[in-house]
């Protein structure tokens, strides 16, 4: 590739191409519950997070509901999801702040979500564009952190870092896109474990796949 630009370009089209409708896999239906969920979502399968947030939402259905929840109660329904210690207190308290600063409504701009506990700019990415249609940036997950640097779109490991280089060679447009784009590739064929190499078709624009010697 020429350059990095053409480069993320070519990653996009043919994940496009192999992905037809890529989306956020969060079950959610208003802001709070996908706040929720992708707070969940912290080291832990989407799968996983959606098998519990049914039940989970339908017991809590307002911020209020949240913000006033038993915090062992809360714990223990969403034990599975790991962490939950601190995903239940983060929970809670940024259900609290969204009542006492932003009159019950989760916020709609970067600056304030930041301000919520527990949520940093993956998380904000995510809520920003699925539930408000807003694009302020790029949410780096595990599966993006990792498919970047090995695709060398990034030599960065920390993820507000890897984030602004993917920002610079990627179209605005394109931000919301490339998340998903490698978060599905990361699950199906780029799996950290054991990457299916010959059946990416992104391997050519691979740094990683064109070191090896096959």
């Amino acid at each position: 590739m020429a350059n990095l630009n053409e480069k993320v370009k070519k990653v996009i089209e043919l994940l496009k191409k192999e992905y037809s409708h890529p989306k956020v896999v969060l079950d959610y239906k208003n802001p709070m519950e996908l706040l929720v969920a992708t707070i969940l979502s912290a080291q832990c399968t989407d799968v996983r997070v959606n098998k519990i947030t049914p039940g989970l939402f339908k017991r809590y259905k307002t911020v209020k509901d949240f913000a006033y929840a038993n915090l062992k109660e809360l714990e223990m329904e969403i034990k599975s999801t790991g962490f939950y210690r601190n995903k239940s207190k983060n929970i809670i308290n940024s259900a609290k702040k969204i009542l006492s600063d932003f009159n019950g409504r989760v916020p709609d701009s970067m600056e304030k979500l930041l301000t919520l506990p527990g949520v940093a700019r993956k998380t904000a990415n995510i809520v920003l564009h699925n539930a408000f249609g807003k694009i302020e940036g790029i949410a780096v997950d595990t599966h993006v952190k990792r498919l970047s640097k090995l695709i060398g779109l990034t030599k960065n490991d920390n993820p507000n870092k890897i984030e602004i280089d993917l920002m610079d060679i990627t179209e605005k447009k394109n931000w919301p896109l490339i998340n998903y784009l490698l978060v599905l590739h990361g699950r199906k064929i780029c799996i950290a474990r054991k990457p299916n190499h010959l059946a990416c078709v992104i391997n050519k624009c691979c740094d990683f796949y064109q070191r090896q010697k096959w």
